[in-house]
């Protein structure tokens, strides 16, 4: 299949800049991948088509506020970092406590920077020094390590000085309000550098409600990292290489999942990032394995899912792996239709856009 299989044309004022005023009170697309026929709701309607014995998988990671400003010691000119890990991309917790002695990170910097320059952060309460180059960069200074000091603890000032890392598409500075908004409410692992965009529709009141009419609500972890976003350059897209993103599956979740399956319940994921997590964990008999580690699973049309059998989303960027994963699992005509149905009728897209569920 060629990129341009998953483009469509959006009108920039269709990208939403700020959250909806209340969570659940964002527009609900309902597509049902079968017939292709579309219903639309307000998100706190969802309790209309989930039913008792179905499972609600959620993801509990937590975005990190993993941006920051700070400005050269040498020249006072400006420049904007995002933390991507600290130290090896391979290790279980993102914050590894042996990093975090260090304090040892690799970033992406806005511009370029020279090994052993020094940057400030915080008015002083942070500083940081460029250690190395840390594989390719494309020039802008991306692909560094930076080590930080400071007084006091580096990774409180970390949190206290960082704002969140919104999408590049939303064209404006962060605010307090994002610290909120850009957070699921059942937000718990640090780890992620962006938000997964499905949970940000729910409430503590819609999932209380959920659980009074029998659907059963389980959590995995996926820290979402470059991985998720790289845009796919390669025309033919079975070429893409996805980044790896570090997940977990308890045991716990992976039991009541099973015993779904077993009884032919439904599986029901939140976000397209409990969907790699679930698939990237399947066996080949069609249940689930608990487990963590890190998973490059790349979905598009043709993938045979094993776990899932609905999905809420988001509406996703033209030509992007997550387009393509709703496009594997409802079928990319269907997708591409409903994606003109949502811009007809005015749709919020993206990450602080409105929602689908697919059934």
């Amino acid at each position: 299949m060629r990129l341009s299989d998953f483009d469509y044309i959006l009108p920039k004022e269709l990208i939403a800049q700020y959250p909806s005023p209340v969570r659940d009170m964002s527009r609900l697309m309902v597509l049902n991948r079968a017939d292709g026929s579309i219903e639309h709701r307000l998100f706190k309607d969802i309790t209309d088509y989930l039913k008792s014995g179905d499972v609600l998988v959620i993801n509990e990671t937590k975005v990190l506020p993993a941006r920051l400003n700070g400005y050269r010691d040498r020249t006072g000119g400006r420049v904007e970092l995002l933390l991507i890990n600290s130290g090896s991309q391979k290790i279980e917790n993102f914050w590894g406590a042996h990093e975090v002695e260090r304090h040892r990170w690799n970033v992406l910097i806005d511009r370029k920077t020279t090994k052993g320059e020094t940057i400030i952060f915080g008015d002083g309460k942070l500083r940081g020094r460029i250690i190395h180059k840390d594989g390719k960069t494309d020039g802008s200074g991306a692909g560094r390590k930076i080590e930080f000091s400071g007084n006091g603890n580096v990774r409180q000032i970390l949190a206290e000085i960082g704002v969140p890392p919104l999408p590049p598409y939303i064209k404006r500075t962060p605010t307090e309000i994002d610290r909120e908004r850009y957070q699921t409410v059942y937000a718990k692992n640090d780890g992620s550098l962006a938000a997964p965009t499905a949970g940000l529709h729910f409430t503590d009141e819609l999932i209380n409600d959920l659980k009074s009419y029998g659907i059963e609500i389980v959590s995995i972890t996926l820290h979402i990292g470059t991985g998720t976003f790289t845009p796919v350059r390669a025309d033919d897209i079975r070429k893409h290489k996805m980044n790896e993103e570090y997940f977990e599956i308890s045991e716990k979740t992976a039991k009541i999942i099973n015993n779904a399956k077993k009884d032919g319940r439904r599986i029901i994921a939140v976000g397209t990032t409990v969907t790699r997590a679930l698939e990237s964990a399947a066996q080949k008999t069609g249940y689930l394995r608990a487990t963590k580690g890190f998973t490059s699973l790349f979905i598009y049309p043709g993938y045979p899912f094993k776990i899932i059998d609905g999905l809420i989303t988001n509406f996703h960027l033209p030509g992007s792996t997550l387009i393509m994963l709703v496009s594997a699992f409802a079928g990319r005509e269907n997708i591409l239709e409903a994606y003109a149905e949502a811009v007809r009728m005015q749709y919020r897209f993206y990450s602080y856009g409105d929602a689908m569920l697919i059934l």
